[in-house]
């Protein structure tokens, strides 16, 4: 049965659209890209658009990428001996540290709307791929209902604008990205979009 709250907020193809990107960057944060994922991902195609080319790069690199190879970059830039060559996560990009407020106050806003982590989740609810993951549940009403756009602008203006766009733009340019370079390239170009149509209230 479909509460009061969900039926009065009309999920729209441009909004399940958001959210499928959102998802889908999430999914490839989140872990190496599996045979599945590379086969799916070079399906994909773009227009002429900034993000259009990032997607249509990200297509390219998939089609040339291995398993093996993927999970050698993943491991490089994200877990290395020690630590990777980037730390995707909301208190380093913000305060230079770990576990610092901006993860406090992320769990705060996340218990707020009874989101909880996984029991099988151990990285910290920061992370980048959490990041998308939530705000793709978000718009679509994985956690209850879905969000009003308000409540997106507030959630995304909080914890993903601030720090989202330079994680990606590092990921981008990072030494060790081939395949999460063009990640990094469809991220930036969607995190533009989304503070962009949030800021004019369109998104």
């Amino acid at each position: 049965m479909i509460s009061p709250a969900a039926a009065t907020i009309e999920i729209t193809p441009e909004d399940r659209l958001r959210a499928d990107l959102y998802n889908f960057m999430g999914v490839l944060l989140a872990g190496p890209a599996d045979a599945g994922l590379l086969s799916q991902t070079a399906g994909l195609t773009g227009d002429e658009t900034d993000l259009g080319r990032a997607i249509a790069r990200l297509a390219d690199c998939a089609r040339s990428a291995t398993p093996k190879g993927v999970t050698r970059e993943f491991n490089a830039l994200f877990i290395g001996l020690g630590r990777g060559e980037l730390l995707p996560y909301a208190s380093y990009y913000l305060t230079g540290f770990l576990n610092e407020k901006p993860l406090s106050i992320l769990r705060n806003d996340l218990a707020a709307r009874r989101i909880s982590r996984a029991p099988n989740v151990y990285e910290p609810e920061d992370n980048i791929a959490t990041m998308m993951e939530v705000m793709a549940g978000l718009i679509v009403g994985r956690f209850g209902a879905p969000a009003t756009l308000s409540d997106q602008r507030v959630f995304f203006n909080r914890h993903v604008a601030p720090w989202a766009g330079h994680f990606f733009a590092d990921l981008e340019k990072a030494k060790s990205a081939m395949l999460y370079s063009a990640v990094g390239s469809v991220g930036r170009a969607f995190m533009e979009i989304e503070r962009e149509s949030f800021r004019l209230g369109s998104a």
